[in-house]
């Protein structure tokens, strides 16, 4: 007997032009708060190494849900899950 989990697609099956127009609002709307290089400035460094200790699930919900008291806007209007986790992966992956 098998067992069959339903999943959603991986993060990574995001199309070229998606993740293209995702990398250039990383780099200029999350880089404006947290550095060009996205190691710190008014937001926290998102730097791997910084990331590292954070729980990816928790990082996602970041992104989507924002910080609320915080600069940190929710992204979920403009991102879904599977692009915040992709996110996530590349930030992890020091990849922007």
């Amino acid at each position: 007997m098998a067992l069959v989990i339903p999943c959603l697609a991986p993060a990574a099956d995001l199309d070229a032009a998606r993740q293209r127009e995702i990398t250039h609002l990383v780099r200029q709307d999350c880089g404006s708060c947290h550095g060009m290089t996205l190691a710190g400035g008014l937001g926290l460094p998102l730097r791997p190494e910084a990331l590292r200790d954070k729980p990816r699930e928790s990082l996602v919900a970041t992104i989507l849900y924002g910080r609320p008291g915080t600069a940190m806007p929710p992204w979920a209007p403009f991102l879904s899950e599977a692009e915040a986790e992709w996110v996530v992966d590349m930030l992890l992956k020091g990849k922007f």
